[in-house]
């Protein structure tokens, strides 16, 4: 059998093995959760119990001869060189969240981490920043999928019509992308009719992912890229649940801590987003932030818009091209 373990809830059940490697909601809270290999889960549970048993006894050696406690290094912000951004669940570790748990904690503030929702060792941050550099063309194959899995059809044409021969080059690629992926099920060019024919996926993480999650991916990669590319230490999270001591609660779609002291949060927006303009604006005074570090991306935005809006709030109103500009000036 196989097994899911929701990181929000900390729900625990047997599943088919049929159903490995599927994103399903967790049967106790609903949050998106995958399944794994019961021979997966069993090792990385003994890896870190043996990291645990390793670090007992270096500790335990250490105060046998006489090292003071606080010679013991405290969690600190993952190394930018030490993993290959695109691929590696390394970021999921405790180590790698600690300290913006801590820097949540010094603010009397409860905070709830998916762990896994940075791990980069699927296609999803490849996939969102294949349609975050190019979203103008590609937005309709975007909503043509998402029209297709809301109605429950199988497939969804992508029409040439009207269409430039790069343009043409440019969304076949894309979409033959999405089938190594597995992002589709299939594609077939139909050179007679001038279209593409897309055989949707079901699976949840697809959907999610094509609903808006691509632009929490797309923010991720385009901050924790340039930390790298800086040199610069950082800690990152995606889906953070916050919770205030008064019960106020919020969502965080991506929250990023460079060198343990400058805090970024990014809320992504692919569909209407006026009516929570307030909500964050209470969020950032609640957390003490500049306007400058809480950055509501909404996919599309134009840029005078943002601008204006940007000079109306004390947020950051950017689009998916202005995003890496904004994070050049904050860092």
């Amino acid at each position: 059998m196989a097994i899911i373990r929701c990181n929000k809830c900390a729900h625990l059940q047997e599943q088919a093995d049929s159903e490995i490697g599927l994103m399903l909601a967790c049967p106790q809270c609903g949050n998106p959760t995958q399944v794994y290999p019961t021979l997966f889960f069993v090792t990385r549970l003994l890896e870190k119990y043996f990291t645990a048993q390793r670090e007992v006894i270096r500790l335990t050696t250490e105060a046998a001869a006489g090292v003071a406690t606080a010679a013991v290094p405290a969690a600190s912000a993952m190394p930018p060189a030490e993993v290959d951004l695109s691929n590696s669940d390394r970021m999921t570790s405790c180590e790698q969240h600690q300290p913006i748990a801590d820097w949540f904690r010094q603010r009397q503030i409860a905070v709830e981490i998916a762990a896994q929702a940075v791990d980069t060792s699927g296609f999803f941050d490849e996939v969102a920043a294949l349609i975050g550099r190019d979203l103008l063309l590609l937005d309709q194959v975007l909503d043509r999928i998402r029209w297709a899995q809301q109605k429950g059809y199988a497939s969804t044409v992508i029409p040439f019509d009207g269409k430039s021969p790069s343009d043409v080059r440019r969304l076949t690629s894309f979409c033959q992308q999405l089938y190594e992926y597995s992002f589709v099920a299939k594609t077939i060019p139909n050179k007679q009719k001038n279209h593409l024919l897309l055989v949707v996926q079901t699976a949840p993480a697809i959907r999610h992912f094509f609903n808006g999650e691509w632009l929490e991916w797309f923010a991720l990669m385009t901050c924790i890229e340039r930390a790298t590319e800086l040199g610069k230490q950082f800690s990152c999270a995606r889906n953070l649940g916050l919770t205030f001591a008064d019960g106020a609660q919020f969502e965080v779609d991506v929250f990023l801590l460079l060198d343990s002291e400058l805090p970024i949060l990014i809320e992504c927006k692919s569909g209407e987003y006026r009516q929570d303009i307030e909500k964050y604006v209470r969020l950032r005074k609640r957390l003490g932030l500049s306007g400058s570090n809480v950055i509501l991306c909404v996919a599309g935005l134009e840029d005078e818009i943002a601008k204006g809006l940007t000079a109306m709030y004390d947020l950051s109103f950017v689009s998916e091209r202005g995003l890496l500009q904004h994070l050049e000036r904050l860092f």
